[in-house]
């Protein structure tokens, strides 16, 4: 816990004479972020005040490893048993559309959801690259790379309030890299994210630093400035200026905490969501399962963060033995432990987003880097799959109730209305109110660059 002292006029004091600002509590989630992770300063200036509309907003939601679609939204009962598997699927509250009986919950919330059953153009190997950027890492690349989602958005939008960051990763670090966000890309650090679970969160310790001494080395910070910045030719002193600048409003804001400190949510909200120990990495290299950081997505979204990412459990389960030695780690017996908690925090983010009347102006898209073969292997798994994916979505003022596309009697490939990565983002760029086929930003060699690729469009069925 971080404790700043410090001394501010009368006027911005309460009533027992105590500043708002004498006394700045952080908790253990961190200010500071892991290299290139600043964004913008004060994540929490209260969306909660009365009467004010959020922006729109999106919440991205990555199942690291890639989550097997034909036993979660796309399930095949009269296919051979090698393939459809012991789970069946259950009728939902819109005719026609199913889902698995692990999901109860999300069967009750079908006409707040669409299933898109039909993505294709994933990536065999492992990489999030598409899931945040949308772009084919296969194809021709600007120098410096193509940025995120979240970091796209910032360049063009920039935050909703000069007070909130346009952009928060609330994605866990994974030891396995190819999991991980790829970072900002050819639009540098200034754009990437605010990250308040970076690897420095327990190193935000102030000992005895007042906000008057903190100004005093803000002011001996500029003095022994004597970069020459206009010769900068890689926009790596901007990303600086903004680290200094985030870091500072950081560390004078009580708003940061307050979004971040799930004790000031309703006990009963917190366990609707559920809870899981962040320190465990599932299956030793992938995320922890934390249900909680979905609600901790949804109170930044009322605070007026345009963007937030997060990553949840690990869900490339070849089956056999797992990372610690255990046998019998079959792909179902890992879907039995986490099914459940998926179905309970999915639709606890869809129901709180529409009872906080947040649903109009955030989209959700949850989904993985690739689906799963349609044979169960010898050790029962189901190996990497990218032929054909699937993404839930939610939220956005988008038409949902239905289901996209659909695949072969085996879930093994699309046979109507294909779907790509490309057309998911240009849907979430739409809701955003960006035009991503006429939208551009600069690279590094100072040609402009469409936010997706040629011939990519909103989905129409989404958004028409």
């Amino acid at each position: 816990m971080l404790t700043i002292a410090g001394h501010l006029p009368r006027r911005d004091a309460f009533c027992d004479g105590i500043s708002r600002r004498d006394v700045l509590r952080i908790g253990t989630l961190a200010a500071l972020g892991t290299a290139g992770g600043w964004a913008l300063p004060d994540i929490l200036r209260a969306e909660s005040l009365s009467g004010r509309k959020s922006p729109k907003s999106v919440i991205m939601i990555y199942l690291v490893g890639g989550p097997p679609h034909q036993d979660m939204f796309d399930l095949k009962p009269e296919a051979p048993k090698e393939i459809a598997g012991p789970w069946r699927p259950i009728p939902t509250n819109v005719p026609g559309f199913e889902i698995c009986e692990a999901f109860p919950r999300l069967a009750g919330l079908a006409d707040k959801l669409t299933v898109i059953r039909s993505l294709v153009g994933s990536q065999h190997d492992h990489s999030a690259i598409q899931v945040f950027n949308g772009h084919d890492p296969k194809k021709p690349k600007p120098s410096g790379g193509w940025p995120q989602f979240g970091t796209m958005v910032s360049k063009v939008h920039g935050p909703a309030r000069p007070e909130s960051p346009p952009y928060v990763s609330l994605c866990y670090t994974c030891t396995h890299g190819p999991y991980n966000e790829p970072g900002p890309g050819f639009l540098g650090a200034a754009h990437s994210p605010f990250r308040p679970l970076g690897e420095t969160r327990d190193d935000m310790i102030l000992n005895g630093v007042t906000l008057e001494r903190l100004a005093d080395r803000k002011s001996l910070l500029r003095g022994f400035d004597v970069i020459r910045r206009d010769i900068d030719q890689s926009s790596m002193m901007t990303g600086l200026d903004a680290f200094t600048e985030q870091a500072m409003g950081l560390l004078t804001s009580s708003k940061l905490a307050e979004a971040l400190d799930l004790s000031r949510e309703d006990p009963r909200t917190v366990a609707r969501y559920g809870t899981g120990n962040p320190k465990i990495m599932m299956d030793a290299n992938g995320a922890p399962r934390v249900p909680q950081s979905l609600l901790l997505a949804r109170r930044l979204i009322e605070a007026g963060v345009r963007v937030v990412t997060l990553n949840y459990s690990k869900w490339d389960w070849h089956g056999g033995i797992n990372a610690e030695g255990r046998a019998n780690n079959s792909i179902f017996l890992r879907e039995a432990e986490d099914f459940p908690i998926f179905d309970q925090c999915v639709s606890a983010l869809v129901e709180d987003l529409h009872l906080r009347g947040l649903a109009e102006d955030c989209a959700v898209v949850i989904w993985g880097e690739f689906g799963r073969t349609p044979k169960i292997s010898s050790i029962v798994g189901r190996d990497h799959w990218p032929q054909v994916n699937c993404a839930l979505m939610a939220g956005g003022s988008m038409r949902h109730g239905q289901v996209i596309g659909a695949t072969d009697r085996i879930a093994g490939e699309a046979v109507t209305r294909p779907v790509t990565f490309g057309d998911v983002y240009a849907t979430l760029f739409h809701h955003l109110g960006i035009d991503a086929a006429q939208t551009t930003i600069t690279d590094l060699n100072g040609r402009p660059q469409y936010l997706v690729e040629d011939n990519v469009r909103p989905i129409p069925e989404l958004v028409a």
